[in-house]
Parts: structure tokens; C-alpha cells; sequence
């Protein structure tokens, strides 16, 4: 059996940069810098409190790579556990509505480089240096270039070099690079992946990644809200009213029931918050408190929808 220990930990994708993919109503907050800046500090401090070690950026998230960094600076924690991602550069630059791509992909080797120069700062406690949404188009399972470098940048710091996935075929994209190896040893050693009620298409390959010691941290376990019930998804009514039933039973949010769904059925190494405030944190925090009997986990299993619908469904929601 692989391990069942797993930890939460937090994203900071929607608490770095104003706005983000969502469901929910997102208009009422002030999004000045400033306002995200003592709102990321006052999460991160609690989530700290509330036993969260690790913490997962990227540039891409708008300044959460500098917000991060400068939080740990402030704080000097010993045992926080930093994570972070080179391949997109946040180009939205702050600009509320803005109307093309918030973020740029790019798997080049210049682009590795460059923002490597950058996260390097946040070492020694950073420990993940993961590839932002590895897919077979960008190229960069097969560019030995960014591969060889990768390869270097463990060696020399020691950093656990993962992937992260997004889209239809994660699960294939997981075992091409489950199979990469550099001087005959395997180059990644942590994915981190969406898998959550409506999504489990990668349950098996993980489930073999774990078992072979392996690192898995999960995101996007809430399905950017939409396990939350919600007009626009009619089709999700009736689990919808599985999480209900859940709720009540359990006696904690349907956010906790998404969270602990994930921790007692694949048992990854991380499961992420993607908590924007400490009142989401807390209420995320309340799967910690929880177990799901065998029969529940069943039953939450096998709610999951067709995966190329899900993204699908994902691709066409909005960033507000």
C-alpha cells in the first residue's frame, strides 16, 4: 500500500493575481495590489497556524512568486515546504477585465532559464520545481535541452523536479514522463495533477506513481467550485444532492467533503486549498477533521463525469 498520511497544502493561484478562473462571485473585493498583498500575508499566516507546511506558486500567478517570497523572509519559518513552476509568464499585468490571455505558455529552454534566475531565490525552502501544464503540443517531454537542464538543476540543489497536468489526457502525458529518465535515472519525481469527484480519469496512474514512490499533490480538488451547487450546472443535480446529503451527515461543508474525497480515496502526498481567504481556509480545513466510510468514498466514485466533457465544461468558464 502506499502511504495514507497526506497533508494539505495551499495554492496560491487565485490569491496571487486579481483575477482567476471560478464560479463564485468575485466582484466584491478590493483588487489593488495592496489589498491582495495583506490579504495573501493574513492566508498564508493562517494556514501556517492551522499546520500547513507546504505552499505551491508560480509566476504565473501574478505576484504570488514575490508574495510568497517575501512572506518567508518576513517570517523565516525552518519547515515550510515551497513549491513553484517555470513554462507561463502572467502578461495580464493587473488589468481588472482584461480581455485576452492572462498567461503566456511557453516550454522553451530560455523560458526555463529565465525563470529559474528568478524562483532560485526561494531556496532552501524550496523543494518542488515542477514543469507549469506539461502536454504532449508544447514539446516539452521531448526536449532534451530543458530535460538535460532540469536534470542539473536537481542535481545540484536537491530540488524534486515534477510535472503539472491539465486536460483530457493527463493520465497519458503522467505515464510518458513516469518513463523519462536522465544518466538511467528517472527525472520526475512529483505530479501534481486535477483529480476531484467530477474528474478521476487519473485514479490508476497515480494509484501506480504512489506505489512506486512517487510524489502526487493534487489541485483543483473543488473543481474550480463547481462541486458547489450552482444554476448553471443543472446536470450535476443529482450530485449535487449527494454532496448535500454528505454535508449533513458529516457535519462540514461540501468543500471539505471534495477534499477528504480526495485524501481517503487516491491518498496523494498533498491535496492543495485553493483557499482566497482565511475564512475558505478554514472551512477547506475542516476535512482534516473527517474520515468517509468505504461506503461514501463508493458512492462519491461514482459520481465522475466524462472526462473530455469536464474540460470542456472547464475550458469555456471565465476569469473573474
Amino acid at each position: 500500500m502506499h502511504q495514507s498520511n497526506t497533508k494539505i497544502g495551499l495554492g496560491l493561484a487565485a490569491l496571487g493575481r486579481p483575477e482567476y478562473i471560478n464560479i463564485r462571485a468575485n466582484d466584491a473585493i478590493d483588487k489593488s495590489k495592496s489589498a491582495f498583498k495583506q490579504n495573501i500575508f493574513s492566508v498564508l499566516d493562517e494556514a501556517y497556524k492551522l499546520g500547513v507546511r507546504y505552499f505551491d506558486t508560480a509566476p504565473s500567478y501574478g505576484k504570488g512568486e514575490a508574495f510568497l517570497q517575501e512572506w518567508q523572509d518576513s517570517k523565516l519559518h525552518d519547515d515550510t515546504i515551497l513549491g513553484t513552476k517555470w513554462g507561463y509568464t502572467y502578461v495580464a499585468n493587473w488589468e481588472l477585465g482584461y480581455a485576452g490571455k492572462h498567461e503566456i505558455k511557453e516550454h522553451s529552454i530560455e523560458k526555463l532559464v529565465e525563470q529559474w534566475q528568478v524562483s532560485k531565490a526561494l531556496l532552501p525552502n524550496l523543494k518542488y520545481y515542477q514543469v507549469h501544464s506539461a502536454t504532449f503540443e508544447s514539446g516539452v517531454l521531448k526536449n532534451e535541452a530543458v530535460l538535460i537542464k532540469l536534470h542539473q538543476i536537481k542535481k545540484e540543489t536537491g530540488l524534486k523536479i515534477g510535472i503539472t497536468t491539465s486536460g483530457a489526457n493527463q493520465k497519458d502525458v503522467i505515464a510518458a514522463a513516469l518513463n523519462i529518465q536522465i544518466e538511467s535515472e528517472s527525472l520526475f519525481d512529483t505530479f501534481q495533477v486535477t483529480y476531484n469527484i467530477l474528474e478521476q480519469d487519473t485514479f490508476e496512474v497515480l494509484t501506480a506513481a504512489l506505489q512506486n514512490g512517487k510524489q502526487v499533490i493534487i489541485k483543483e480538488a473543488l473543481a474550480n467550485g463547481r462541486v458547489f451547487p450552482n444554476k448553471s450546472f443543472e446536470h450535476y443535480a443529482k450530485i449535487y444532492q449527494v454532496l448535500e446529503d454528505l454535508s449533513k451527515k458529516y457535519q462540514v461543508g461540501i468543500d471539505a467533503i471534495a477534499l477528504r474525497f480526495v485524501i481517503d480515496s487516491l491518498k496523494p502526498t498533498y491535496v492543495l486549498s485553493g483557499a482566497s481567504n482565511t475564512k475558505q481556509l478554514n472551512e477547506n480545513f475542516e476535512a482534516s477533521k473527517i474520515h468517509l466510510s468505504k461506503a461514501d468514498i463508493s458512492v462519491l466514485q461514482a459520481q465522475k463525469t466524462a472526462t473530455i466533457s469536464y474540460w470542456k465544461e472547464r475550458s469555456a468558464m471565465s476569469w473573474i
